[in-house]
C-alpha cells in the first residue's frame, strides 16, 4: 500500500460547486499536471474531482493525458529542453506542461500532427502565454518533424535519475525489464468471488458479454482483460461477483489462509481488496480492518457493502493501541505495509514525480515500527503476512532481517510458490508484461512460548 503524504488543498475551481460548466479535456489536462507538479497533488485525488467539469466524451481523453504525460514526463523533457533556446522562467511552468501535453499527443497518440500542434498552441490564451505560441509552434513541430524511438532507452529515460540508479543498483539483471514495465499501461485483473461463482463459469459469463479474459498464472481466483472495461459493464459486478485487484494483492489470501472461527486482523486495509479478499477466502472469521485514513477508510465500507460482507473498521494510527486494540490477540495479521509503492508505478505514474529517495529510509522506520506494534497483538503460535507493493529491499527483505534481529523467538516461514524470487527472507516479485504487478510478501511465525504486552 503507497503511503499518504500530506496533500496541499484542492484549488477552489475543483471543488464540485464550482463545476458550473465544463471545461475542454486539455485545459484539465494541463492544469491538474500543474497541480502535481507545483503543488505534489497526486492524480488520484485530482481526477475524481475534476471528471465532472470533463465533457463526459473527453473523459477518457482527460485520464489518458494525464496518466501519459507523467508516466513519460522525464523522457518528454530530453526531448524538449534541447530545442529550446534558453532555459523557461519559473513563471513560464505551463508553457513546459503545454510543451509535454503536445508531445505526448504526437508520440503517443492516434492524433494528426497538425491537429496536436494547433490544439496546444490554442490553449495558450486560456493560461494567458499568447507570447509563447511562437515558442509552442516551434519545438512541436521540431518534434513532430524528427524520428523518436519509443525503445528501452526511452523507458529508462522516463524515471528520474535517483530511481534510475536505485533500480539498477538492487535489480541490476532485471532493471531494463522493469523500466519498460512502468511505463506500459497496466493490465486490469479481477478476482472471482469464490462464494458467488467460479472462475470457469465467470470466464463463460465475460465471454457472452464479448469481453476476451484469460485465467491468472498464480492468483487461483484471478483473471485478467484482454483490454480494460468499464466496470459496470462487468457481468455481476454490482451484484459482487467480482472485484478488481491485481494478481500479486490477489496472493494475500491464499498465504495467511484464515481458518473458520479464527479472529484476524487487516492493518492499512484501505482501500478494501485484501480485506475483502479474506471474507471470500474465510467467510466464518472475525475480521477487524484497520486504516489510518477517514476518507480512504469510506473505501472499505463500499467495498464490503457492494459485497455482501462484515467488518469491525476502525479509523486509527495502528503504533497507537490504546485507540483501537481491544487486548484481544489476533489469530493471523495481514500488514499492508505503507510503502514507497515502486511495483506500481505503472499504475500510479504521478509516483515518479511525487516520490523522492529521501522518502525512503523514514518509510522504512514506520514499516518497522508498525510491524513491532502489531507483533504485541499476535497471538503465540500467530502468522503475520507482512506486504509491500515496493521492489526496494530496503523496505521488504531488510526490514524482516531487522525485526527478527529485534525479536526474540520470531521466525521466518519460507514461502514455497512457484511465482516471486525468494530473497531469503520473503518473496519479491517484479512488474510483468500482462500479469502481476510489483510486491513483496515475508511470513512470520510468533513463537507458542511468547507473551504477548502492549
Amino acid at each position: 500500500m503507497a503511503a499518504n503524504p500530506c496533500w496541499l488543498p484542492v484549488p477552489d475551481w475543483l471543488q464540485p460547486k464550482a463545476m458550473t460548466e465544463t471545461t475542454p479535456a486539455r485545459q484539465l489536462a494541463a492544469t491538474l499536471l500543474d497541480q502535481v507538479e507545483k503543488q505534489q497533488a497526486s492524480l488520484g485525488t485530482l481526477l475524481p474531482k475534476a471528471m465532472p467539469a470533463c465533457p463526459q466524451r473527453d473523459q477518457g481523453l482527460l485520464q489518458e493525458l494525464c496518466f501519459g504525460v507523467c508516466r513519460w514526463q522525464f523522457y518528454l523533457d530530453t526531448l524538449i529542453t534541447p530545442l529550446l533556446h534558453k532555459p523557461l522562467r519559473k513563471r513560464d511552468a505551463m508553457g513546459r506542461i503545454l510543451l509535454r501535453l503536445g508531445a505526448y499527443q504526437l508520440l503517443f497518440m492516434r492524433i494528426p500532427a497538425h491537429a496536436a500542434i494547433n490544439e496546444t498552441v490554442s490553449l495558450a490564451s486560456a493560461f494567458q502565454l499568447d507570447a509563447m505560441k511562437g515558442l509552442l509552434n516551434a519545438v512541436l513541430r521540431k518534434i513532430a518533424s524528427t524520428a523518436h524511438a519509443i525503445d528501452a532507452a526511452a523507458a529508462k529515460a522516463s524515471h528520474p535519475e535517483w530511481l534510475q540508479a536505485k533500480i539498477a543498483h538492487n535489480w541490476p539483471d532485471q532493471a531494463g525489464e522493469i523500466f519498460w514495465q512502468n511505463n506500459q499501461r497496466p493490465p486490469m485483473t479481477l478476482r472471482v468471488n469464490r462464494q458467488k461463482t467460479t472462475r470457469e463459469a465467470y470466464l463463460q459469463q465475460l465471454k457472452e458479454h464479448d469481453i476476451a479474459a484469460h485465467a491468472c498464472r498464480y492468483a487461483e481466483f484471478g483473471l485478467t482483460l484482454d483490454q480494460p472495461v468499464d466496470v459496470n459493464d462487468l457481468p455481476g459486478f454490482a451484484d459482487g461477483w467480482v472485484s478488481v485487484q491485481d494478481e500479486a494483492a490477489q496472493l494475500c489470501s491464499a498465504l495467511l489462509a484464515p481458518q473458520a472461527g479464527e479472529h484476524v486482523l487487516d492493518a492499512c486495509a484501505a482501500p478494501g481488496g485484501k480485506t475483502s479478499a479474506l471474507l471470500e477466502h474465510t467467510p466464518s472469521i472475525q475480521l477487524e480492518a484497520l486504516e489510518l485514513d477517514a476518507q480512504r477508510a469510506r473505501r472499505i465500507h463500499e467495498n464490503l457493502q457492494r459485497l455482501g460482507q462484515n467488518a469491525r473498521v476502525h479509523i486509527a494510527d495502528a503504533t497507537a493501541l490504546d485507540d483501537w486494540w481491544s487486548g484481544d490477540h489476533f489469530d493471523a495479521i495481514l500488514f499492508d505495509a505503507p510503502c514507497s509503492a515502486t511495483g506500481v508505478i505503472r499504475r500510479h505514474p504521478d509516483i515518479k514525480l511525487l516520490r523522492r529517495e529521501n522518502d525512503i529510509v523514514p518509510l522504512a522506520n514506520v514499516q518497522l515500527d508498525i510491524l513491532q506494534t502489531l507483533w504485541q497483538t499476535l497471538k503465540p503460535g500467530g502468522r503475520l503476512i507482512y506486504a509491500t507493493c515496493s521492489i526496494f529491499p530496503q523496505e521488504n527483505s531488510r526490514i524482516i532481517q531487522r525485526f527478527l534481529k529485534q525479536e526474540a523467538g520470531a521466525r521466518s516461514e519460507c514461502i514455497a510458490a512457484p511465482w516471486g524470487q525468494d530473497t531469503g527472507f520473503g518473496r519479491q516479485l517484479l512488474p510483468q508484461a500482462n500479469g502481476h504487478d510489483g510486491f513483496f510478501y515475508a511470513c512470520l511465525i510468533k513463537p507458542t512460548h511468547a507473551l504477548s504486552s502492549t
